[in-house]
């Protein structure tokens, strides 16, 4: 995992779920209110149907169209072009309409678009250019200052949040990025009656991870990703719900609890197979396994 600390170590967990395959139509709610029709994705988002990015679609639309670009860019196929430019659409429609509310969930979908692409170079031991950073830091700020004027309380903990990202994930400032995220957790039930399941989760993730690893609380650890976990399957996306597993296997690893760190694990890494995740995540997954195991079998159970 990448939440070890050293001098080449970045604080963002690598276990995330990838792919919303083999399922039945599903129906999510965009923040804000309205909601989509959601089916298998294409096996490649860069050409998105013109059913939900052609003329006449609203920036609500587009941003939802983009979501899930997105989501199948950064857990399967690494192609962002195409969320990219959906994020962008809907930003203009949003600008040219007066929605400041559809204009920030633009804004910070391009802010993850830059996050996601930053990932991919911290997977491969690259460090992101600085420029590379301060773009994406620009991005969410920009999303957060709309969500401040349209005095959105779910769009600006969103918001709060990915600048927080920035600077615990890129800039390895858990001192700075905490002041943000103590922020948008306190702000998280209103995501979370936005409709915004899995963003209320991600919050909860990420002050989860802050006592695993920074202010170490492992029992509180437990505690937040829990609920985060839980969010998740509330939610029924199974490409969120591995890496929620692991997170949680860690933490009850850190608390002592090897059996039901076991047992989370052994969850994760089937379903994780199952929703064909990109190679290195089905690795974390299984290397997180196998590190329980061999702490069981040390006799270390908890």
């Amino acid at each position: 995992m990448l939440y070890r600390k050293g001098p080449n170590c970045y604080g963002w967990h690598v276990s995330v779920i990838c792919r919303y395959a083999r399922i039945n139509p599903d129906m999510r709610s965009v923040p804000g209110g309205a909601t989509v029709t959601m089916a298998t994705p294409a096996a490649d988002w860069n050409t998105l149907s013109p059913m939900t990015t052609g003329p006449g679609r609203t920036a609500r639309d587009l941003f939802m169209a983009a979501e899930e670009a997105l989501v199948e860019a950064a857990f399967c196929t690494g192609e962002f072009a195409g969320a990219e430019r959906v994020f962008g659409e809907a930003q203009a429609v949003a600008a040219r309409d007066g929605d400041r509310e559809a204009e920030a969930l633009a804004f910070g979908g391009l802010g993850m678009t830059h996050h996601y692409r930053n990932i991919a170079a911290l997977v491969v031991g690259s460090a992101p250019a600085d420029a590379d950073i301060v773009a994406e830091d620009g991005l969410m700020r920009r999303a957060l200052t709309l969500s401040q004027e349209a005095g959105n309380t779910a769009g600006t903990a969103r918001a709060l949040f990915g600048v927080g990202l920035v600077l615990q994930v890129l800039r390895r400032d858990w001192d700075a990025a905490m002041r943000y995220f103590w922020q948008a957790f306190g702000l998280a039930e209103a995501v979370e009656e936005s409709g915004d399941l899995h963003g209320r989760s991600e919050i909860h993730r990420h002050v989860g991870f802050y006592y695993l690893v920074e202010d170490v609380r492992p029992h509180e650890a437990v505690r937040q990703l829990g609920h985060s976990l839980a969010l998740r399957e509330r939610l029924g996306d199974p490409r969120r719900i591995p890496s929620a597993l692991v997170a949680l296997g860690e933490a009850e690893m850190a608390a002592g609890n090897i059996p039901h760190a076991l047992d989370l694990l052994r969850r994760a890494v089937p379903l994780a197979h199952e929703a064909a995740l990109l190679p290195w995540r089905i690795a974390d997954a299984e290397q997180n396994l196998r590190d329980a195991e061999a702490a069981a079998a040390e006799g270390r159970l908890g």
